[in-house]
């Protein structure tokens, strides 16, 4: 076989005939808040409408320089210049990451504050197959259109530059270094292949197991060994034989990174690095547990040391959707001829992660997702990155930024709606010690 077999998209073709049903029938988010006044709405959505140069300078831009986690100096700046263009002074190097933007406008009057964030980095080797350059447009364009009524304005909105979520967890180092200290709700939208109210998203936390034995020589004396890739190989399979007792939402993906140089030594080290992901953040903490004694296990079975070197990035927290505030998204974006699909129409089998959970176990928030793509187009893929560089991307940023803008407004504007919100985040648990969750 020179070939490797092609993946059956059986499975795949379900889940899209499955969604298309359950469309027929979605009845979206109703909303019995009042909002903001229309003339403000009217003016931020103009607003937008003016600003469409430069979001889509955004959005191509950063397309063509994408930068990995950590590494986002021209596209930061890019944001940068944008908002000083508009008279926003925005300071660049915040809350611990230096990449990180922070800008903030005063309105007339006292009120709650909402956070608007925007994400800028990109993957290793394939670029903005995340959308990341169309999120960084929605937020710059929602705070620049907010900027435009701040006369008329009730509290206070901040813009949050939020890098390094692929893969690592800025948002986190930037929360606990206080970016949302004072922050009352926080909103960002990303994109997809629908257009998406609320859509599942795991927890995650990454673990990097090391085994240490006794090298000896393989054929002379292997009974002088004590195999460290025994251990990592029994570790490999115990994840597979869990992967049967496992809740349909997790997922464990892993690899032996390290395992030995030559054949004829028995390997004294060896080293595994693992992702776990579950739906519910009391889940990802058994499953934990679970990986912690299939790895000392394996360590007690071949006579290995082992040591568990848990989150090496900080943890992603599944997101907690504040619906209240979602039902202003949907009007908002039905005012855009979208109709964003409730929770549950799309298989919540395809799930990723994303930072934008811890913060939402912090304060009220809302990820929903707007459409730049055909509903087949996968995250992650050569072919989403192509579709971040489009027409329908341009028009997924104007779009969100009109979005976010008129759901900031609605909130800063409707006492009851803030009323709303707050109740329900109470509801849901109020907020976590993310920190310390999984100590």
């Amino acid at each position: 076989m020179t070939e490797p077999t092609a993946p059956d998209p059986a499975y795949l073709n379900a889940i899209a005939a499955d969604t298309r049903a359950r469309m027929q029938t979605a009845i979206p988010e109703e909303s019995p808040r009042r909002g903001a006044p229309q003339e403000l709405a009217d003016a931020v959505e103009k607003r937008v409408t003016a600003l469409q140069g430069d979001l889509a300078r955004i959005v191509h831009t950063l397309h063509a320089n994408p930068e990995t986690a950590y590494q986002e100096h021209a596209s930061a700046a890019v944001l940068a210049d944008v908002l000083g263009r508009h008279g926003i002074d925005a300071t660049v190097g915040v809350h611990g990451v230096g990449t990180a933007i922070r800008a903030e406008l005063n309105g007339t009057s006292p009120g709650p504050t909402v956070a608007v964030l925007s994400e800028y980095d990109a993957l290793p080797g394939i670029g903005h197959a995340c959308g990341h350059n169309v999120i960084a447009a929605t937020g710059v364009g929602a705070f620049l259109a907010l900027a435009s009524v701040r006369d008329r304005l009730p509290g206070r909105v901040v813009f949050l530059g939020t890098p390094a979520e692929e893969g690592h967890s800025g948002k986190e180092i930037m929360a606990r270094n206080g970016a949302f200290d004072g922050v009352d709700a926080a909103i960002m939208v990303h994109p997809y292949g629908y257009d998406l109210a609320d859509q599942a998203w795991l927890g995650r936390r990454l673990l990097t197991i090391t085994f240490t034995g006794v090298a000896a020589h393989a054929s002379a004396q292997p009974f002088m060994g004590r195999n460290a890739l025994d251990a990592a190989s029994l570790t490999y399979q115990g994840i597979g034989l869990l992967r049967q007792q496992l809740p349909p939402s997790d997922r464990v993906h892993a690899n032996i990174v390290e395992g030995g140089q030559s054949p004829n030594i028995i390997p004294n080290r060896a080293v595994l690095k693992l992702y776990a992901r579950s739906r519910l953040p009391e889940t990802l903490k058994d499953l934990s547990r679970r990986l912690d004694d299939i790895a000392r296990g394996a360590a007690l079975m071949t006579g290995t040391a082992v040591d568990l070197a848990w989150d090496e990035h900080p943890p992603s927290l599944p997101i907690r959707t504040n619906n209240a505030l979602t039902g202003r998204w949907v009007k908002a974006q039905q005012g855009r001829g979208r109709a964003p699909l409730p929770a549950g129409v799309v298989s919540d089998t395809l799930a990723a992660s994303t930072d934008f959970g811890n913060v939402s176990y912090r304060i009220p928030g809302i990820h929903p997702l707007i459409s730049i793509a055909g509903s087949g187009t996968a995250l992650h893929t050569r072919e989403f990155a192509a579709a971040a560089n489009t027409e329908a991307a341009e028009k997924g940023a104007y779009d969100g930024a009109a979005g976010l803008a008129l759901t900031a407004l609605d909130y800063l504007c409707d006492p009851e709606l803030q009323r709303a919100v707050a109740a329900e985040f109470e509801a849901q648990g109020g907020p976590v010690d993310v920190p310390a969750y999984f100590d």
